[in-house]
């Protein structure tokens, strides 16, 4: 047989099992992914699907549209500088007419009302005294006279930006600006200008609950990366107890610990300590010794799975080149610790950022955190567009955080990789 045959042959043999190959790994890629298929729907549905309906309401606005489309067509190719044309209170006249019929005016209303004090008021008071249409070119009189707001051009302008379909407002608002009646984007008011110091406080009461659980789990972790298996596992039951305990019941045994008349203040003043009783609940203090006892947990498990790969040599070694103790520790121990305290302390403070109960039962006015607006605007208000809103800039903060980290461990890894 020639060479050239059996080149063709070791050819034709080549191509049916590169074929068979390819077959047989791209069967086995359809079962893997078979296999996480549940779970991505999962997350899908309990997850991305919710996060994105969030950030779609931080945008959507379509009320009014909705109630007074004639109206919002109307002021389509208005200026803005004057009150609008005859036409625009003539399709308003007919809109209020048709949502009163409707009963629709309410869902206008209530949207109008979160940007313009008081325009509930104004619309549905002008939709009760309008009896019929105006005659052709009396409806600017007419509305005028039921309600001299429609002779103010600040209540035009409100209808016109809540034209929607989408819109900065809730976003705006979130950060303390509005948009005037010039379409300039200004600060809020001061008596309405709340929300950056909620987000100012939400984040000093997680970076000091993420300190406290820091300083407090890192000997505790330490401890359990250095004890003998079996007091390791005995100490490592104590510290997931809590999370056999539900929250509520963690944080109302601290309102009954802390409390005028609680454990801790009568221990005290039996102790001679004190004579009268310490305010430590519906306070910060409250609030930060209540979420540091639920999050401690979440810090010292990955402080231990970081102590626990560090090779007990590595300060046996310092040792033996005169290092002392204290020394070894920081130059060696230490720096390897470091994705531990980095993982523990984003964990910590991206859950405490999102705590709700703990600081609603145990903080006082001055202590609730964004977690309590949002839920008060979700339930009390239903204000879905300025809660979402809210939550949209605490997602957009966590994951600024992740990033961060991501960057730091990153770096950390590169520096570690040219020093060896």
């Amino acid at each position: 047989m020639t060479t050239a045959s059996l080149t063709g042959a070791n050819t034709q043999t080549e191509v049916p099992l590169k074929r068979r190959l390819r077959r047989a790994e791209r069967t086995r890629q359809v079962k893997a992914l078979a296999l996480v298929a549940p779970l991505l729907a999962f997350l899908l549905f309990t997850f991305a699907g919710p996060i994105a309906g969030m950030l779609w309401r931080a945008v959507d606005d379509r009320e009014v549209r909705q109630v007074l489309p004639q109206t919002i067509a109307a002021l389509a190719d208005w200026d803005g500088k004057d009150l609008p044309d005859e036409k625009a209170y003539s399709e308003l006249a007919s809109d209020l007419l048709a949502a009163r019929a409707a009963g629709t005016i309410a869902i206008a209303a209530k949207r109008l009302n979160y940007a313009l004090n008081g325009f509930r008021t104004i619309l549905t008071s002008t939709a009760r005294n309008l009896k019929a249409a105006p005659e052709p070119g009396t409806a600017k009189e007419t509305l005028g006279k039921i309600n001299p707001a429609w002779r103010e051009r600040a209540t035009w302008t409100t209808i016109r930006d809540a034209s929607g379909p989408i819109t900065g407002f809730y976003l705006l608002a979130a950060l303390d600006l509005v948009q005037n009646a010039d379409g300039a984007i200004v600060a809020a008011p001061p008596d309405q200008a709340i929300y950056r110091s909620l987000f100012v406080r939400t984040f000093v009461i997680s970076l000091s609950v993420t300190v406290l659980c820091l300083i407090l789990g890192f000997p505790v972790a330490y401890l359990l990366a250095t004890l003998p298996q079996g007091k390791s596992n005995l100490l490592m039951i104590f510290v997931l107890l809590p999370f056999w305990t539900s929250l509520l019941v963690r944080t109302c045994a601290w309102i009954v610990l802390l409390q005028s008349k609680g454990l801790v203040n009568d221990s005290l003043h039996w102790l001679g300590i004190i004579d009268e009783p310490l305010r430590l609940i519906y306070n910060r203090f409250g609030v930060c010794v209540a979420m540091t006892h639920v999050l401690l947990p979440f810090m010292i498990l990955p402080l231990y799975s970081s102590m626990k790969a560090i090779s007990p040599a590595y300060l046996r070694a310092a040792a033996s080149l005169g290092a002392p103790p204290l020394t070894a520790f920081l130059r060696i121990y230490l720096p390897q610790t470091l994705p531990g305290i980095g993982a523990g302390s984003l964990l910590v403070f991206i859950l405490a950022l999102g705590y709700y109960i703990t600081p609603a039962l145990v903080g006082g006015a001055a202590d609730q955190m964004i977690s309590y607006f949002i839920a008060l605007y979700t339930t009390d208000t239903a204000n879905w567009g300025l809660a979402s809103a809210l939550g949209a800039v605490l997602l957009l903060a966590t994951i600024l955080l992740a990033l961060v980290y991501g960057k730091l461990v990153q770096g950390q890894q590169v520096t570690g990789g040219m020093k060896n």
